[in-house]
């Protein structure tokens, strides 16, 4: 019998050629859940994915407010695909686990069903991470889903900050990681790295070390500029 096959893809910054080619990686008209819990639910940006993605899958949406759906396990068992968006990393997570919903992602990773995101959505799968979720400073957060070893830092070249507070951190004891610039993913088979995409020429990810940071290859996706005729 064969196990399911465990990814996860998390982006430093929203990119959608990133999601497009996502959607590359499961069956055709894929269901994907779109979690907005780091954003506060707005739906505007439920809409935006609606846009973005409808063409090639069938997209709900899972809302904690006022409550959860009733059958929240059959809902995240039933998907293709869980789409995480950004926001409040810390906020998210409280909510999440007051309402089991990070035993059922686990549940569904290990089931076969794919999870991505970006920003909070890339940092949530990891056991720590670099937040904004406390104030407008940076902070190391060691509360993670845990589904993936180690730390992660999104935005790397987006926020000037990000990347000397990420080398410190990591320095000073902060467990070892992965950085992503915007626009940038990281495909995780299991708990392995199988490979690092971009959207942007010269965007990469990183692996953080004690004392080093090391450029990942990265494969360059087409965008939709190299599309038109």
């Amino acid at each position: 019998m064969l196990m399911p096959k465990r990814q996860i893809v998390a982006v430093g910054g929203h990119a959608s050629e990133v999601f497009d080619h996502v959607l590359d990686l499961v069956p055709p008209a894929p269901r994907i859940l779109w979690v907005g819990t780091a954003g506060a639910e707005d739906p505007w940006d439920a809409l935006r994915i609606y846009d973005q993605l409808r063409q090639r899958a069938q997209i709900s949406r899972l809302e904690f407010f006022p409550w959860p759906p009733a059958d929240l396990r059959g809902l995240v068992l039933s998907q293709d695909v869980i789409m995480v968006g950004g926001g409040n990393t810390a906020n998210m997570l409280a909510i999440w686990r007051v309402h089991g919903f990070d035993t059922l992602l686990r549940e569904a990773w290990e089931s076969g069903v794919l999870l991505t995101g970006w920003s909070a959505g890339m940092i949530c799968w990891f056991e720590a991470g670099v937040t904004d979720s406390f104030g407008p400073q940076l902070t190391g957060m060691r509360d993670g889903l845990g589904l993936l070893p180690g730390s992660a830092c999104p935005h790397y070249d987006g926020e000037e900050h990000r990347r000397p507070f990420y080398r410190r951190q990591v320095a000073d004891g902060f467990p070892a990681g992965y950085a992503a610039d915007d626009r940038v993913a990281l495909h995780f088979v299991g708990t392995e790295l199988a490979g690092v995409w971009t959207a942007r020429q010269g965007a990469t990810a990183y692996r953080l070390e004690p004392g080093s940071e090391t450029p990942l290859e990265a494969q360059l996706l087409a965008t939709s500029a190299d599309a038109a005729p």
